[in-house]
């Protein structure tokens, strides 16, 4: 239904009624009231109880009203079980419309707290149930008027209106495609009220996303309230196009710009777009190979002068960086203290800007106080501090459709006027964007607003903690018996705030691991994260990224006599119909988003047993790693799943992998030119395509992004260095392992694979 009241969705309430506790003329009255309310299409979920009751709030988020039954035990004598009712439908949300039935003089014991928690109060026996119906129906239709944000209520109002259309999209509402069978079958499929929210730019009712104008300039403000941003901007291609838009409005050709190692490829995109100069701040780097934080002390003024001092791109040793893009969360879920960045960077720069793609929900749970780009409110931000940029990918981790975005900005010292910021939003803009997009940013906003958000991200966390604590529970009953599991990565011990005592995690509450910031936190000494030189409660994992540990490396980094490599894992439970976000060598990335439903991880925890079970079997790999037997290469057929785990372990061990991966990632290669003029190389096709076994002293004229880690190895316009490279050693060795292991291949972006052996697109003059 729309919040006019035509009809899109039915309408739902639920009514707590306990008829033991009432005579029968009452419960007389309240069953006519539900034929009533049916009568008006309102779909009516009867409960007895408050442990029903909550039941249904938890998992039922269509109830749209509440009548709650004030005496619901006779025995009670002071309404504990409807309180207990009121309290778990405010904890679920504050806008859900609640009415209290009452009978004769009930009304008289309640508090200011109570009548504060309620919309209405009915006497059962007073008012006829026609009229009672027509006001429940009536607060429905208003709570829908109040939770459904700008934009989205504009094009439902718009949709009903059932226009014809002269104007684009040519499809006109959907119209086109009845006209043809596969647009029939694409029709159907959709659903008309997609396509008729397909609109066109030309509709003004709605508004402009070029000029921020109505219903969708009134969304963007609504999501900057919501983000706490002072503005917000809705981009429909992704955070890939609001690292470029951020970067375009606020440096430009000549400019100095620090730079997060670990940057998505949007990133590089953005040096290239505006021929900055960028100096690079290298991120920690642990036994794992996951990428840590760059350490707070780099981050000061002295360490950045002397980072440009170092930097051979740099010509005027003396110009101070505009800019500093700073990746938070990684993609491994390591989070900043923002506070801290901000003190330490203030000297340096006058703007900042915090990739957040996959960070969303952190502003919505106090589990990530100040470890967001917006932490706090916005009107208590010293505007002498630097500018803040965020950009958070709707899409990931939030409820939006794919490619949505948001852009935030908080003004402070240097800002950048809307006017100008909008001159680079428009030159990646879409003049034809896709409304859907739009209306899913808002209303990923408003699924987050208030206690909302702060439901459904607790719930994400707790699923996450289950999943941790089984996991550790399983692998320490199983070393009992001298055998092994996979582990979890994230602290060993907590320390328990009552008694100061530490605690085995799998031990430990699930309230405080879900509630308590310093279970998460990075300590100095900690063995178990394995970075080195971090300041005590700089850093935080964030618990909904779960990294799955394979047995093989120590926290020293050196590998053990046996081990896994993770992408056997993948490949079983691939074929088992779980899908991962990231493998890397010995690490599996699960994503516990706000998707995850409750229990959902014991399927996954039933996949790894089985994984272990066919290990420890070394059953055939054909029979357990590919749909259909002849899928898998001869070179594999009998080999056991222990065996080829223990001759892609042996690989690790005889080249060296795990150190000169390291090497490779904790070094810089020498820039040469920037990533701009690099590019103006390549698309005057002044390049030649190298062989990786070639490569020595050669400048590249892309960049090489091997996943895993997924951060820049080589940048454009650096050299690949000469003999003793550690990142064409790298290149070479997974070259080795590609040719070796079919099936197993690496993805690197900027490398051409061809016929197993790796391809460089490089500058045609040597250095």
């Amino acid at each position: 239904m729309d919040v006019h009241g035509e009809r899109l969705i039915s309408l739902k309430a639920l009514i707590v009624h306990n008829s033991a506790s009432h005579i029968g003329l009452v419960n007389d009255s309240i069953s006519i009231l539900i034929k009533e309310l049916n009568n008006k299409d309102i779909t009516t979920i009867i409960v007895d109880s408050a442990e029903d009751a909550a039941e249904v709030l938890h998992n039922d988020a269509a109830i749209e009203l509440v009548l709650l039954d004030w005496v619901m035990n006779c025995d009670e004598q002071h309404n504990e079980s409807a309180k207990e009712v009121i309290k778990s439908l405010r904890s679920k949300s504050q806008c859900v419309p609640l009415f209290l039935l009452l009978n004769n003089r009930q009304g008289e014991n309640l508090t200011h707290e109570i009548m504060r928690e309620t919309d209405e109060l009915i006497w059962i026996q007073e008012d006829t149930p026609f009229f009672l119906a027509g006001r429940v129906h009536s607060a429905i239709l208003a709570y829908r008027q109040k939770i459904v944000p700008p934009l989205t209520r504009a094009i439902f109002e718009f949709a009903q209106k059932y226009e014809y259309s002269w104007h684009t999209p040519g499809h006109a509402g959907g119209t086109a495609f009845m006209k043809s069978a596969v647009g029939r079958a694409f029709h159907d499929y959709f659903g008309e009220n997609l396509l008729r929210s397909d609109l066109s730019i030309s509709v003004g009712e709605l508004g402009s996303l070029l000029d921020h104008s109505g219903p969708i300039g009134e969304s963007e403000k609504f999501c900057a309230r919501v983000f706490g941003a002072d503005r917000a901007y809705t981009v429909t291609n992704g955070s890939s196009m609001s690292n470029r838009v951020i970067m375009m409005s606020s440096v430009a050709r000549g400019d100095y710009a620090l730079c997060d190692r670990n940057a998505h490829k949007s990133t590089e995109q953005a040096l290239t777009m505006t021929s900055v100069v960028p100096t690079y701040l290298m991120p920690s780097r642990n036994y794992l190979g996951i990428i840590g934080p760059i350490s707070a002390h780099t981050l000061s003024e002295q360490e950045i002068k002397s980072a440009i001092a170092r930097n051979p791109l740099a010509t005027d040793k003396n110009q101070k960086p505009l800019h500093a893009i700073i990746t938070n969360s990684t993609y491994d879920g390591l989070t900043y203290h923002v506070p801290t960045v901000i003190k330490q960077l203030d000297a340096s720069v006058d703007r900042i800007h915090f990739d957040e793609a996959w960070y969303g929900y952190a502003r919505f749970n106090p589990l990530y106080a100040d470890r967001f780009g917006m932490y706090g409110e916005s009107e208590d931000y010293p505007r002498d501090l630097p500018t803040i940029f965020t950009t958070t990918s709707t899409h990931k981790l939030l409820a939006a459709l794919s490619q949505a975005s948001l852009i935030g900005v908080r003004d402070g010292r240097n800002p950048v006027p809307h006017s100008r910021f909008n001159e680079s939003y428009m030159m990646h803009a879409s003049t034809s964007p896709l409304y859907p997009i739009i209306m899913a940013n808002e209303v990923s906003a408003e699924m987050m607003r208030g206690q909302s958000g702060k439901n459904l991200t607790t719930e994400s966390i707790t699923e996450a903690v289950r999943f941790r604590k089984a996991v550790r529970r399983i692998r320490r009953e199983l070393q009992e018996n001298e055998d092994w599991f996979f582990s979890t990565w994230n602290a060993d011990f907590v320390t328990d705030p009552e008694t100061g005592k530490k605690i085995a995690f799998e031990d430990a509450p699930l309230n405080l691991l879900v509630t308590e910031p310093r279970c998460w936190e990075l300590r100095a000494g900690d063995e178990w994260h394995g970075f080195h030189g971090l300041e005590d409660g700089y850093c935080m994992l964030d618990p909904i990224k779960v990294s799955v540990v394979m047995p093989g490396v120590a926290t020293n980094g050196s590998l053990e006599d046996t081990g896994i490599p993770a992408t056997l894992v993948t490949a079983f439970l691939s074929q088992r119909g779980i899908q991962v976000e990231k493998t890397t060598d010995f690490t599996i990335l699960f994503l516990f988003s706000l998707g995850i439903t409750k229990g959902k991880y014991g399927t996954l925890i039933n996949a790894l047993l089985k994984f272990k079970d066919a290990y420890d079997d070394n059953i055939p790999v054909e029979q357990i790693l590919y749909a259909h037997e002849h899928e898998c290469p001869i070179e594999y057929k009998g080999k056991g799943l222990k065996t080829l785990a223990n001759e892609m372990f042996n690989f690790f061990k005889e080249t060296e992998f795990i150190q000169v991966q390291a090497e490779a990632f904790t070094t810089l290669p020498e820039p040469v030119m920037t990533p701009a003029d690099a590019y103006v190389k390549l698309v005057h096709n002044d390049i030649e395509t190298v062989s990786v076994d070639n490569l020595y002293d050669r400048i590249l004229a892309t960049g090489v992004v091997p996943y895993p880690p997924g951060i820049p190895m080589i940048m454009p316009g650096e050299s690949a260095g000469g003999e003793s490279s550690p990142y064409i050693r790298y290149l070479q060795i997974l070259q080795r392992w590609d040719q070796r292991f079919l099936g197993f291949g690496h993805d690197i972006h900027g490398v051409e694979n061809e016929d197993g052996t790796y391809y460089v697109q490089c500058l045609k003059t040597r250095k």
